[in-house]
């Protein structure tokens, strides 16, 4: 039940406190944001949706915010998840971001208030607005510690950092009678998997014929996990089962690793990894532990559920106790159930892509940012840098073009990606990445040659620590 004047606290809220949302509020600090998380702990994927076995795909150097170093950052080896999670924690904890937060707060709904002008997006397309009007625009119910009373707030502005992944999983659609109800055994998503302690995962896969359906790396990671499980006498080979293939680093991969003998060898070329950032690091082990038996390979285009395990369209079986399906998350369900209309008709084009301008602000949502809804080859540095010209927007340091102009740049950049990858939809920068942020400098009044000489601008990459703030 609604309250009939939600607290007016702050002007801005955030709806998560995962990187993104971390990150949002440490540029935002100065307006004292009210972070809403419906966890007990920051984090976001890396708390929720993370297995025992899950690493970081990159040095720790590549992912960092640009003023807080890893305490060990030329360390090689790819940090644990904990480990990330005491990264984060200790971000927020030196910056005093924690303050901000509200733990066990769960949002599951938002409405519009603004002006009737401004809700029927119409006719004031190059009209400037400022970003905080002085009054509400947008009210948030929230639901404590799962209770069934809403607590309903209201604010100026609104910056979403529920992200793509987690919460709400992606299932795939079967046959009738041939779905999950007719398999005599247990069917779980990776997500259900990630809330399994160690003792507990390994009760679920030691000494059972597992089927893990998906190639990514989710599904993976839980291959190995699965192996390691059912080491020794009694134990059974894990079967991963894809539909296509896996995308991983090519002229890496095809070079140390034995794709072709497993049947793995991608069927695209290496840009298209790097251009839908679906490269993949494997474990160490996995290929040791295909070697063994321990992991086994089924490619099929069609599967569905039999009673005793699953079927597939080269009319051949696979017995199973357990199947896993690492077949991702439904990012955009999770925005619609709490957008009201008519914004939620307009988060995806017909591509299927949320457009964004500078993978941020979407033309037609007003008083409203996304963070963490593209993709990169360091998402953490692409949210922080994108946070950063958020609080620029927001104190009025610059203004944005029309809606028309943004809606034709994010045109143009879907364009490119969709000519170099198949997999655009993912939302993937990384083909154009350097520019982007080149781009978002120049609107933010920082110079875009981030290094110290031109030496250095000619021939070291860019990372992070090259985006320090600017006064």
């Amino acid at each position: 039940m609604a309250q009939e004047n939600p607290p007016f606290i702050s002007k801005i809220a955030i709806i998560g406190a995962g990187v993104s949302g971390i990150a949002a509020a440490k540029q935002l600090a100065h307006h004292n944001p009210l972070v809403f998380e419906a966890s007990d702990s920051i984090g976001g994927v890396w708390k929720s949706c993370s297995y025992n076995s899950t690493k970081l795909q990159s040095a720790r150097k590549d992912y960092e915010f640009s003023d807080f170093p890893w305490p060990n950052r030329d360390d090689s080896s790819f940090p644990s998840y904990l480990e990330i999670l005491d990264y984060l924690e200790s971000y927020a904890k030196h910056f005093d971001v924690l303050k901000f937060v509200k733990f066990n707060s769960k949002v599951v709904e938002l409405r519009f208030i603004g002006d009737r002008e401004t809700a029927e997006l119409t006719g004031n397309a190059g009209e400037y607005r400022s970003p905080l009007p002085g009054h509400p625009v947008w009210e948030i119910a929230v639901q404590t510690n799962d209770s069934e009373i809403l607590q309903w707030y209201a604010f100026e502005y609104v910056v979403v950092c529920v992200g793509k992944y987690g919460d709400i999983p992606k299932i795939p659609s079967f046959p009738h009678n041939k779905g999950p109800e007719t398999f005599q055994g247990k069917v779980l998503h990776s997500l259900d998997y990630c809330k399994l302690n160690k003792e507990a995962a390994s009760q679920l896969l030691q000494g059972k014929k597992v089927v893990i359906v998906g190639f990514k790396k989710s599904a993976i990671d839980l291959a190995v996990e699965c192996a390691e499980a059912n080491q020794g006498p009694g134990g059974k080979p894990c079967t991963m089962v894809r539909r296509g293939v896996s995308k991983f680093i090519e002229s890496y991969l095809l070079w140390k690793l034995p794709l072709e003998k497993y049947g793995l060898k991608p069927d695209h070329p290496f840009e298209e990894d790097y251009a839908s950032c679906q490269m993949a690091i494997m474990p160490e082990n996995f290929f040791t532990e295909a070697d063994k038996g321990n992991i086994a390979f089924k490619k099929a285009s069609k599967w569905w559920f039999s009673k005793e395990g699953i079927e597939f369209d080269d009319n051949t079986k696979l017995e199973a106790d357990v199947v896993i399906l690492a077949t991702g998350y439904d990012g955009k369900k999770k925005l619609k159930s709490i957008l009201p209309e008519p914004f939620r008709s307009l988060l995806a084009y017909p591509s299927g892509i949320m457009p964004l301008y500078r993978g941020t602000i979407h033309p037609l949502v007003p008083n409203m940012a996304f963070l963490g809804y593209i993709e990169s080859v360091s998402n953490l540095h692409t949210s922080e840098l994108r946070s950063m010209w958020l609080a620029r927007l927001i104190d009025e340091k610059f203004k944005l073009p029309s809606a028309e102009n943004m809606i034709e740049q994010i045109s143009r950049e879907l364009e490119v990606m969709r000519r170099t990858t198949r997999f655009y939809k993912r939302h993937c920068i990384s083909t154009f990445s350097i520019n982007h942020s080149d781009e978002m400098c120049e609107e933010m009044g920082w110079n875009s040659w981030r290094k110290k000489n031109w030496v250095s601008e000619a021939f070291s990459p860019y990372g992070s620590q090259d985006y320090g703030q600017e006064k």
